[in-house]
């Protein structure tokens, strides 16, 4: 029997602003890989640009590959020119959003209260929000790693959370694309951390959430940091691009 509070791992990709149309070969090639070796005991999910949604989408149905977005706005609908809302997200055939990525929070001055109305947003489309938190450089160099990583899993997670359609995805920022990653123990630490606030929380049922690592994840890191303590999945950013490096993490969740 299953145990409802074990999380459900993931393996997600977030593409950026990366991906035309020829980008579906990449998608196509995952599929096959998926269909022919050993099942992994992860879910697998791949969030290109809004302009592929769709095709994705539609490219992937019967396939174990789900596909996500990387933003959504806050609001239903009504004038707000250039942006997606999560209902438009949901009927492009998506499963899930990334809210409150790092590149968001920087780049757009994203707080963390609009990172939870985003959330909001996306459980109210019937999707799974993937939040993401994590420190900069100068905050780790200052000790602030916990503080900041705490304030932002306070702020950003909804009180109508549920590991069914909430994930959390640690991304020190000072990794992302930069080659660099923090200690396995450094990793653990900061997942202990988050899944003590989500039990405090959420009471027993945070233990169910699952909590993803990203920065700079690549196929040969990806188990020893996959086997870390608390860790039940990756955000993968550049390297899930390509079929054959994405398909590489994955193998962490084959036996």
């Amino acid at each position: 029997m299953t145990d409802p509070l074990q999380p459900t791992p993931l393996t997600a990709g977030n593409w950026k602003m990366n991906g035309l149309s020829a980008s579906t070969g990449e998608l196509a090639a995952l599929i096959h890989a998926v269909n022919t070796k050993t099942a992994p005991t992860c879910g697998i999910l791949i969030c290109p640009p809004y302009t592929l949604i769709a095709a994705m989408a539609a490219q992937a149905a019967g396939s174990t590959v789900m596909i996500g977005a990387q933003d959504c706005h806050a609001a239903y609908s009504g004038a707000h020119t250039g942006d997606i809302s999560a209902d438009m997200i949901a009927d492009a055939g998506a499963t899930h959003i990334i809210v409150g990525h790092s590149e968001r929070r920087a780049d757009h001055g994203e707080s963390s209260e609009l990172v939870k109305a985003k959330a909001v947003a996306t459980h109210q489309a019937g999707l799974i929000a993937i939040i993401c938190v994590g420190e900069t450089d100068a905050e780790r160099d200052a000790g602030k790693t916990l503080e900041v990583v705490g304030d932002q899993i306070a702020r950003s997670i909804p009180d109508g959370s549920a590991a069914e359609n909430t994930i959390i995805a640690y991304e020190p920022v000072w990794a992302i694309g930069t080659g660099r990653t923090p200690t396995v123990e450094d990793v653990a630490d900061v997942h202990s951390a988050i899944r003590s606030a989500l039990v405090a929380r959420f009471g027993a049922s945070g233990q169910a959430f699952a909590l993803l690592y990203g920065g700079s994840v690549k196929p040969s890191n990806a188990s020893e940091l996959m086997a870390a303590a608390n860790v039940n999945g990756a955000l993968v950013g550049g390297a899930s691009l390509k079929a054959t490096d994405f398909d590489g993490i994955i193998d962490a969740y084959r036996v």
